[in-house]
């Protein structure tokens, strides 16, 4: 496992990092959740031995990521913030340069590296050079690299990043079939990325883990959880009827969006049948799972997610 303990890194009077401990298992896909500058970027540069922490230490499958560095980083696939690679190289050449630095065996690298690029989906830019390439490109090169030598242990910082909506579908299915045997952290500020494809999440601020919990875990806390939302034609006769419902604590109206908050269950069917009765031209009714935003806005302190 990775196991981190009272990592600080300082720069200055800086305190980019600030105490952190934690453990990462097998099995596990972690979104490492914060606002910029939170720390995210510091504490993976730590983990796979691109920065020595100021105090506290991380193991990597027993391996001390100071004192026993290169055994460390083997078990480790990293894609760092911005994908930086040799743009003057093809995507070919930049992977197979990758697989001889990562120590595998000659006669495997061509069917390595063809892996990879089918596995991301690079074969229309093989013989590319990776300056030419768009920014969505350059990260599925960046996580072509990471994959490569299939590590025990895969590490990215923003693997989405610069993505359109089908690349970002392929990447997320590929993390998902990579996932039950591998460690996988996934560093993000954006919120809709842990919910789809991590199985935990910690959220950190100001380099201080402030939560740790299940993405559903997170979604429980929110004051949306359970509420019911309709878009209809009539919202403020609506939600004049709703308030008076036993079920409903608190009904609050946005434009023609009105959100009924719970006193306990059966909310949604007491609201449907609140509809169906009064013939209300509901365009839209929605049972709320929770707000990840809202959630992270309060235990950041309002701090923004992009």
């Amino acid at each position: 496992m990775i196991e981190a303990k009272d990592l600080c890194k300082h720069y200055g009077s800086i305190i980019a990092v600030d105490h952190l401990s934690f453990t990462v298992g097998p099995g596990e896909v972690l979104g490492f959740l914060g606002p910029n500058g939170a720390g995210k970027s510091t504490t993976m540069k730590i983990l796979t031995g691109f920065l020595a922490p100021t105090s506290g230490s991380a193991t990597v499958y027993g391996h001390d990521i100071v004192d026993d560095s290169l055994a460390a980083r083997r078990r480790i696939g990293y894609l760092p913030e911005g994908a930086p690679s040799y743009g003057e190289m093809t995507v070919d050449q930049f992977l197979t340069f990758v697989a001889r630095a990562r120590g595998i065996e000659a006669g495997h690298i061509i069917a390595t590296v063809g892996s990879a690029i089918e596995r991301l989906n690079l074969g229309t830019v093989v013989h590319q050079s990776i300056e030419t390439l768009s920014k969505g490109f350059r990260r599925r090169v960046g996580l072509a690299q990471a994959i490569l030598h299939d590590p025990d242990v895969l590490i990215l910082d923003e693997p989405t990043d610069g993505l359109d909506p089908n690349q970002k579908y392929e990447v997320r299915r590929l993390i998902g079939a990579m996932a039950s045997d591998k460690i996988i952290v996934i560093s993000t500020h954006i919120l809709e990325e842990v919910a789809a494809v991590c199985n935990r999440a910690m959220i950190i601020s100001e380099g201080r883990l402030l939560a740790d919990d299940t993405p559903s875990g997170l979604l429980a806390r929110s004051r949306y959880h359970n509420a019911v939302t309709l878009v209809v034609e009539n919202p403020h006769r609506a939600a004049s009827v709703l308030s008076e419902l036993p079920e409903v604590a608190k009904a609050e109206l946005h434009g023609r969006e009105l959100t009924v908050f719970p006193t306990g269950d059966g909310l949604f069917e007491a609201v449907s049948r609140a509809v169906s009765t009064h013939g209300w031209d509901v365009r839209e009714l929605r049972l709320e799972a929770g707000r990840l935003n809202e959630v992270f806005r309060e235990i950041t302190g309002g701090a923004a997610a992009s």
